[in-house]
């Protein structure tokens, strides 16, 4: 699934081609996505001038000139790309959504699995809309910082893995990057979260920031699926130093302990016993 990287960057490669313009048509090739696509999708949107592109965890937010915003997010296996090229190729089997603006730009939606939905709200209403309200803070804003990531821990008897995937505690997280920021933090992810206090939480929260600017940088991970909005993969996945190499030896600082795999809530956790405590 694409994490808050993967979505920023989706985020800005959309950002100069449809802020400010017309979608002068919208293409529908199905009912549905994850759930039914909102009634009179297609007229409701035909027509709208394109405000504001944001990202609010693992959704991307396009905010109209009616006072209504779409809520887009990538499922397991959305992409969105852009193609300049007038008239665009043929829509594959898979492309179940097309925005064309004024200036001649198509923009796709591709979601083979359909996970994926979107959605019209009330910009008004959005921190009120069921997948949004209960969002912790961004990670890479000033509401994120280690004295509320201890305030938000305090209590947790629950892995500290677990909570950092738990979207109330910070927005935005999947399983890659929890992974990643905790071997840079080296802090073991079997630790009960609610220890994660002092200078634990202050080496987490600067190494999630890290992790997800780096990544963004990166243009993402690029696993099976997902894309950039050009068609190019992400290559963060190179720089990787836990996430996948179950049986590889550690190497940080010099560290010789080897990368072992365990399952946590269902989920591969990827880390080294040796330097991660």
């Amino acid at each position: 699934m694409p994490e808050l990287p993967e979505v920023e960057t989706i985020c800005r490669g959309l950002r100069p081609k449809l802020e400010g313009q017309v979608l002068r048509r919208v293409g529908q090739r199905r009912a549905d996505l994850r759930f039914p696509l909102p009634k009179a999708f297609i007229s409701r949107l035909s027509g709208r001038r394109v405000l504001q592109i944001e990202r609010r965890a693992k959704y991307i937010l396009i905010h109209l000139d009616d006072g209504w915003t779409l809520i887009i997010h990538l499922g397991m296996s959305g992409r969105m790309t852009v193609i300049e090229a007038a008239p665009p190729p043929a829509a594959g089997p898979h492309d179940h959504i097309e925005f064309l603006t004024a200036a001649n730009v198509t923009i796709r939606y591709n979601d083979t699995r359909r996970f994926g939905f979107m959605d019209l709200v009330k910009t008004k209403l959005l921190a009120e809309h069921p997948m949004l309200k209960k969002l912790g803070p961004e990670p890479l804003s000033d509401e994120f910082n280690a004295a509320k990531l201890r305030q938000a821990l305090h209590s947790k008897r629950t892995s500290i893995k677990a909570a950092l995937l738990d979207q109330r505690i910070v927005a935005g997280l999947g399983n890659i990057y929890v992974c990643e920021s905790l071997f840079r933090a080296k802090i073991s992810p079997r630790r009960s979260a609610y220890t994660v206090m002092g200078q634990r939480s202050q080496r987490i929260t600067e190494a999630i920031q890290n992790v997800l600017n780096s990544a963004i940088a990166a243009g993402g991970s690029s696993l099976r699926d997902y894309v950039q909005t050009d068609g190019k993969l992400g290559y963060f996945q190179h720089q990787w130093r836990v996430y996948g190499r179950e049986g590889e030896t550690c190497g940080q600082d010099g560290c010789p302990g080897i990368i072992r795999r365990i399952v946590q809530s269902g989920r591969s956790t990827f880390y080294c016993a040796n330097h991660q405590r």
